[in-house]
């Protein structure tokens, strides 16, 4: 059963007293931001040149306090996603949020009116070199930002469409419960959590009655839930006809000037790739000894003698160890986000299920663990603090407005840590804790490159079919994912009649076209992680990446580690790596 948080160490949970001293500084600060909405609103209808930086940093100024406000609250809800009071303070953050995006709405419409050699020559001036990015997004987007009016229509409906993800969270976070499975004659609490943990036990009877227990809970909820999703996708698809796109994965695609044959070259690989991964799980199966292998077979380890498994603190020893290649200034990082306390390790009752990391400009990037001692947990640490210190070089090397980095670079950093922390591990192992780590590697392509990669394909189907006016239930988003999965994984696993549900748990979902970035950031981490292996000096040019924030677009940042996801060559490296696993792993 999960711990209560007033039983957990001090030193085991994040430090939030940096960001408000009291209540009351909170609170009037909230109310600042409430009073410079008054500010902005003087130069609606008004926005010229001579007046615009003046408006640009008053706007600013107020995205930097509601960052501060809306992160501080969440992070404080996420502790205890059943806190009434703490519920209640994130929801009216958020009500907050809409009004600031509503109140300043018409800078971005107003300034699209100006001629695109205004807004050049503004880009270019010294005074307005912190907005520079920002100008010249304008100038390129200037065909899809709509007239002042309707822009503000827009950041008012903005208040609610973020709503259908929020109910999805409340429901899977709070709400929902899962019952228990018999494990070794005792009775155990089925969490998500816990769920991960069933799922690596010896005795696929375990296993299973935790499979068929976890999607029960979500089967007896599945036509709301296929509701929800469909009230997503339609305001996905809604938003972007609104703007002008064609589909909403052009719209996506579009936000971060990532180009078609960046998709292209995902699927491309994938598809080639996919024979290996048929062959993987049939040796998964040869490997384990079964006569069936099912879907809840696919993370138990597939050696009997070798578990990475360890306490909190000597996996965070090691991750420090594996993650030398960076350098000694990036490993006085990690020691201070362990002495400062920016991490929350355990698992606590209603606490937020998963792990993230996140924080603002003006704190330290903070952790969410739920640390089980699994490897999964060993992998999550070096993945989180890869997350930190990628916010942590771009705050401290860009200014506010440009320190924010993309989505689509967003998973880098933290999948770069988890290699090295593999290549570590496997350089110091020989026999069967080699076979699991290089099992572990193979399942990190598994589950990052080819699952996500059949996520996006999902998603793709389920926005492409509302777009063709055929509606969306659970019956056919089941179908579709039913047949993806057995595409995916071919027929040397038995795709049980629960996983065509899964899709029903993937909160990422609603968050459209977010899931393929988690590929192309494998992709693009594997191939970093080896320069920084064997090329000498190449970790310079590394946090070059990690420090460029949101200055350029992804792709040129990404050009900053050499990395160029337009071309094949780094698909087929990692391809190339996954069969040279697989091969070696069949050896032993």
């Amino acid at each position: 059963m999960a711990l209560k948080r007033e039983d957990v160490a001090e030193s085991r949970k994040w430090d939030l007293s940096s960001l408000f001293a009291s209540e009351k500084e909170y609170d009037d600060l909230y109310v600042g931001v409430a009073e410079k909405l008054k500010e902005i609103s003087a130069y609606e209808g008004k926005l010229d040149e001579d007046n615009a930086l003046a408006c640009l940093r008053l706007s600013s100024e107020i995205g930097r306090a509601l960052e501060r406000l809306y992160v501080y609250a969440n992070l404080i809800k996420d502790e205890n996603t059943a806190d009434p009071v703490a519920q209640a303070r994130a929801e009216k953050i958020g009500i907050l949020a809409a009004k600031c995006s509503s109140a300043t709405s018409f800078i971005s419409a107003e300034l699209a009116k100006f001629p695109a050699k205004t807004l050049r020559r503004m880009a270019e001036k010294a005074e307005f070199e912190a907005f520079s990015v920002m100008l010249n997004d304008v100038i390129r987007e200037k065909k899809h930002i709509l007239s002042a009016k309707e822009e503000k229509i827009m950041s008012e409906i903005s208040a609610f469409t973020g709503d259908f993800r929020n109910i999805f969270m409340m429901f899977d976070n709070a709400d929902i419960k899962f019952g228990k499975v018999c494990v070794d004659g005792e009775d155990v609490e089925l969490t998500h959590g816990a769920y991960s943990v069933l799922l690596q036990n010896p005795s696929q009877e375990v296993r299973k009655k935790a499979f068929e227990t976890y999607y029960a809970s979500y089967r007896a909820s599945l036509n709301t839930v296929a509701a929800t999703y469909a009230g997503s996708v339609k305001k996905d698809c809604t938003m972007s006809a609104l703007r002008g796109f064609p589909s909403a994965l052009a719209r996506a695609l579009y936000a971060d000037d990532i180009k078609d044959a960046v998709y292209g070259n995902l699927i491309s690989a994938v598809h080639g790739a996919t024979s290996a991964v048929h062959d993987y799980i049939r040796y998964r199966k040869k490997a384990l000894g079964l006569k069936e292998l099912h879907m809840y077979d696919l993370y138990v380890p597939i050696t009997d003698d070798y578990r990475l498994e360890m306490e909190y603190d000597d996996a965070y020893a090691l991750v420090e160890e594996a993650l030398a290649p960076l350098g000694a200034e990036y490993r006085e990082l990690l020691e201070r986000a362990r002495a400062e306390r920016w991490i929350d390790v355990e698992e606590t009752v209603n606490k937020r299920s998963g792990a993230y990391s996140w924080g603002m400009y003006d704190s330290n990037p903070y952790v969410l663990l739920n640390y089980r001692k699994t490897a999964h947990d060993v992998f999550t640490i070096a993945h989180e603090l890869g997350h930190s210190m990628h916010s942590h070089y771009s705050r401290t090397s860009q200014c506010y407005e440009k320190s924010d980095y993309s989505i689509f670079v967003a998973e880098i950093a933290s999948t770069v840590n988890e290699v090295l922390l593999l290549k570590h591990l496997i350089s110091k192992a020989d026999g069967s804790a080699r076979k699991y780590l290089l099992s572990y590697y193979l399942d990190m392509f598994r589950t990052t490159v080819f699952r996500q990669t059949m996520f996006a394909e999902f998603e793709k189907f389920a926005h492409e079919l509302y777009e063709a006016g055929s509606p969306i239930t659970a019956e056919n988003m089941s179908a579709e994912y039913l047949r993806l999965n057995k595409f995916y994984y071919g027929d040397g696993v038995i795709s049980d009649d629960d996983i065509a549900i899964e899709w029903a748990r993937i909160p990422h979902f609603y968050n459209a076209f977010y899931v393929y970035k988690y590929a192309t950031g494998m992709i693009s981490a594997v191939n970093i992680a080896g320069k920084l292996l064997n090329e000498k000096g190449y970790v310079d040019k590394y946090k070059a990446f990690l420090s460029a924030g949101g200055s350029l677009y992804p792709l040129p940042t990404l050009a900053l580690a050499e990395v160029d996801l337009t071309k094949k060559a780094p698909f087929t490296f990692a391809m190339r790596e996954f069969g040279d696993a697989l091969k070696e792993m069949k050896k032993l």
